[in-house]
């Protein structure tokens, strides 16, 4: 029997109560969770953590996670909370106690949150003035939600070739 894979994501349709206009950043999102979900339960805890002078693998994931949940704060016009804040040291921090199973759940619930957050999205106010950091830097909602899309989307790809490069001496 030929197993004949599921196209793209975003060959798939629409992502569902999701605005037209931002498709493409659901799309990204739900490509980025499908991607960790995919190498992250099956890798194991030392490979997932281990640095050779970049960040580990599990890095990525965590700042996948805590990145989108920043960068769609500042979206809805607001600034980062003294949690946002702790969960950026914590992410930059290994933690071992955290295998391939929970690193995917914390993305997928990031994930989750997210794609709520587009759901609820007025589709005219996308080109809203948003602020950035504590300097506000100018941007815009469509912008902040773009660069989340992007930004997961790259560490993803580097949360795979990690992966790949750990494992490539036959380490699983």
């Amino acid at each position: 029997m030929t197993v004949i894979p599921s196209p793209e994501v975003w060959l798939r349709g629409p992502v569902d109560g999701v605005a037209p206009v931002l498709q493409p950043v659901a799309h990204a999102l739900v490509a980025a969770r499908e991607d960790i979900d995919a190498v992250a339960p099956r890798t194991s805890t030392d490979v997932l953590w281990t640095q050779r002078g970049a960040a580990s693998a599990a890095f990525h994931v965590l700042h996948m996670a805590g990145a989108l949940d920043r960068l769609f704060s500042y979206a809805r016009g607001e600034a980062l909370n003294d949690a946002q804040k702790a969960a950026l040291r914590f992410e930059s921090q290994p933690h071992p106690e955290m295998d391939g199973v929970a690193l995917a759940r914390h993305l997928a619930a990031a994930v989750d949150v997210g794609l709520a957050q587009l759901r609820a999205t007025d589709s005219d106010r996308v080109f809203d003035d948003r602020k950035v950091g504590r300097a506000g830097l100018p941007s815009n909602m469509l912008g902040l939600l773009f660069h989340a899309a992007e930004h997961t989307t790259r560490h993803a790809g580097q949360f795979i070739t990690t992966v790949k490069l750990l494992t490539a001496d036959g380490r699983r």
